[in-house]
């Protein structure tokens, strides 16, 4: 029997400490080197995307298998003045810098300021919260959007609000649930922890 660990290949997502719904997915490992937009471990769907999001210009066809939303469900999520109210920004303000001191403000607490600075003249709701349970790779902050997947960041520093703020607006007019990888700040893509499907996705 093939060696099922080959399928997370590739994939920057929590596979170290993996024990994943993904795992029902049976892929040659070359697909999953392939440039996409979204999450380097995401597997493009066999099916042709391309005429159902035909309606969509500019996204790419190479949606994975069961974790995007229907066509009207994209439309339900795109085309509103207020998308980013739906989005925000969680940061841990307990984390403390590289060096583990426990001076105050804490690293955490600075990265929420530069935050809140970068998202002044956006509609995008910044929370702290006093752990994310991602010590072991302070900064974190967590970006969650209504109905929406939810994603999880860590190695962060205390000036990464800009990159946190620019990926809340991706999210924010993405038509899928997801945040797209094309056009990620790169904090965002090496700092992936993991991401949460909605359980709306997960209803029978």
């Amino acid at each position: 029997m093939r060696d099922r660990r080959s399928q997370f290949r590739g994939c920057p997502r929590n596979c170290k400490r993996r024990a994943s719904a993904e795992n029902h997915w049976d892929v040659p490992g070359k697909a999953a080197t392939k440039a996409m937009t979204r999450e380097p471990g995401d597997l493009p769907s066999e099916t042709k995307e391309s005429d159902r999001l035909a309606g969509f210009p500019g996204k790419e066809p190479d949606l994975e298998r069961d974790s995007s939303f229907s066509a009207d469900r994209a439309d339900a999520l795109s085309g509103h003045d207020d998308d980013l109210a739906g989005v925000t920004v969680i940061v841990c303000s307990y984390c403390r810098d590289e060096t583990g001191s426990d001076a105050h403000p804490r690293a955490g607490a600075l990265l929420a300021e530069d935050t809140r600075r970068a998202a002044a003249d956006e509609n995008i709701r910044i929370r702290t919260i006093e752990c994310l349970g991602n010590c072991k790779r302070r900064l974190s902050a967590a970006i969650l959007r209504d109905g929406c997947w939810s994603y999880v960041f860590g190695d962060l520093t205390a000036s990464s609000g800009a990159d946190l703020v620019a990926g809340a607006k991706l999210f924010a007019t993405s038509t899928d649930g997801l945040i797209p990888w094309r056009g990620r700040p790169d904090s965002l893509k090496r700092g992936l922890v993991a991401r949460i499907p909605p359980l709306d996705l997960l209803k029978d």
